[in-house]
């Protein structure tokens, strides 16, 4: 196996079997992910910082140690890219703003540190807008990036770089975040898969600011589910600088490795889920509805138990809007207004404005719908939504600012269909479902429980296997 449009598919699963039976080294895997950042990355502009000596040298040495007997770790010799929110000592780091356009931070962040210890090899940085602020990954540093499907579109964000990187074959695993959607979002918007765990399950990206913060987590994103789950055991584990940590380690990740494909028949015989096609009157763009509505009939034929339900959500939007701009206040507040994007400037803004009142009625909002939401829970074990309101969009375009033929008030309100599920405290899976007449990716969103990361794993794997709408890969020049 030599060919880089053959190694450069392997699945994370594959590729780190084949590494450990000495099939193939990892300088071979590194060198033809090198080669596709160079023949496609110019065209999407998902690799930002290239770390491409750095790389050969470390998978040079996973080489030698495996020939030793040295194994490293379930994630031996494999390439990865980190969101450019993440630090990484020594290698330049921005965080998508031109405050931090020459920053090099002189230690890693917490779960690059995990993957490195679990065998990963660093190839380079994705690109994010600034702070991660939006669902669409453009910045005053590096610009856009765009959807490798279309790249007269957007590839969503704010882990939009990553997205574009894995479905272009350039890293078969990266990490990223999500608040408001932003794991969830740019996997939809390029047909690869993301996770956003439940708060505390993987060490948090908050932790040194606002270490009660649960909107904000750190997640896997691949082009498959058994991917995502190898990326999340690596990451996963108990973080004692943080109080919201979840104890124990992430082997049942590390070794779960889904359904086999279609002929497992009624994988999810017995499950009970949720269908919900809006939450509950969001405005839905009708392509997206569309490929959306396929995935109820896809559970069924899997043996699950599906009724159309709208949870009870109403507070999250109240909540959700007035802990971001609390936080962005408290994280962003000092920095110069004037150097700033408008997005992050807004968000600063409206946190000034949060007063003892708000945060107070937030509270009570959040617990509420967490009481409700958990009789939602003993009813079902899942619930299945749209991820986006929307396919991708124009990337000249700031933000969505009409759904379905409804005004958008402003930057946030398209991505309530992420971001309403963000106050559940609870795992969400983005995985796709299908295309738009004109080629578009679209993804299915699957959340489960508070915890219940597993089993969302599990659901997404059937689905997955069922459909095979993520081997449909863009086809770009180079």
């Amino acid at each position: 196996m030599s060919g880089v449009d053959e190694l450069c598919e392997l699945t994370a699963v594959e590729a780190a079997g084949l590494i450990r039976g000495r099939e193939i080294a990892s300088a071979e895997l590194v060198e033809a992910c090198l080669r596709r950042i160079e023949q496609v990355n110019g065209q999407v502009n998902a690799i930002v910082t290239l770390t491409a000596e750095r790389a050969l040298d470390a998978a040079a040495r996973a080489d030698a140690d495996l020939g030793a007997g040295r194994p490293w770790g379930p994630l031996h010799g494999l390439p990865v890219a980190h969101k450019d929110l993440v630090d990484t000592a020594g290698v330049r780091t921005t965080y998508g703003s031109r405050l931090y356009a020459e920053h090099v931070p002189d230690q890693d962040a917490l779960i690059v540190r995990r993957m490195r210890a679990a065998g990963a090899i660093s190839i380079g940085k994705t690109n994010t807008p600034e702070f991660g602020t939006g669902s669409h990954t453009v910045n005053e540093v590096f610009g856009a990036t765009r959807n490798p499907y279309d790249t007269a579109k957007s590839a969503g964000g704010s882990s939009g770089g990553a997205a574009a990187a894995l479905a272009t074959g350039m890293v078969p695993l990266a990490d990223g975040s999500d608040m408001g959607g932003s794991l969830r979002n740019p996997a939809s918007f390029c047909n690869v898969a993301g996770l956003r765990p439940t708060p505390g399950l993987v060490p948090s990206p908050t932790a040194g600011t606002a270490a009660w913060y649960t909107l904000a987590v750190s997640g896997p994103m691949a082009r498959t589910v058994a991917d995502l789950a190898l990326l999340l055991g690596a990451m996963a584990g108990f973080d004692p600088a943080s109080p919201v940590t979840i104890p124990g380690d992430g082997s049942a990740f590390t070794s779960f490795r889904g359904e086999r494909g279609p002929a497992d028949g009624r994988a999810l015989a017995g499950l009970r889920v949720a269908w919900s096609p809006d939450l509950g009157g969001l405005p839905v763009d009708p392509e997206t509805a569309a490929v959306t509505a396929t995935a109820p009939g896809v559970f069924e034929r899997l043996g699950a138990r599906v009724e159309r339900v709208d949870p009870d959500l109403s507070g999250a939007d109240d909540a959700f809007r007035t802990y971001r701009a609390w936080y962005y206040a408290l994280a962003y507040g000092d920095l110069p207004l004037d150097e700033l994007a408008e997005n992050v400037r807004w968000n600063i803004a409206a946190g000034r404005e949060v007063t003892a009142a708000d945060l107070a009625r937030a509270e009570r909002l959040r617990t509420a719908l967490f009481r409700r939401m958990s009789g939602f829970w003993a009813q079902y074990d899942v619930l299945i939504a749209p991820v986006s309101q929307v396919p991708p969009f124009p990337v000249e375009q700031p933000y969505v600012d009409t759904v379905a033929g409804v005004a958008m008030p402003d930057y946030l309100a398209w991505m309530r269909s992420a971001y309403w599920i963000s106050v559940l405290h609870a795992p969400a899976a983005s995985v796709p479902c299908g295309f738009t007449p004109g080629g578009l990716p679209v993804g299915v969103q699957i959340v489960g429980p508070p915890y219940g990361d597993l089993g969302v794993l599990r659901a997404a794997s059937a689905f997955e296997a069922a459909t095979e709408h993520g081997a449909r890969r863009p086809s770009l020049p180079g």
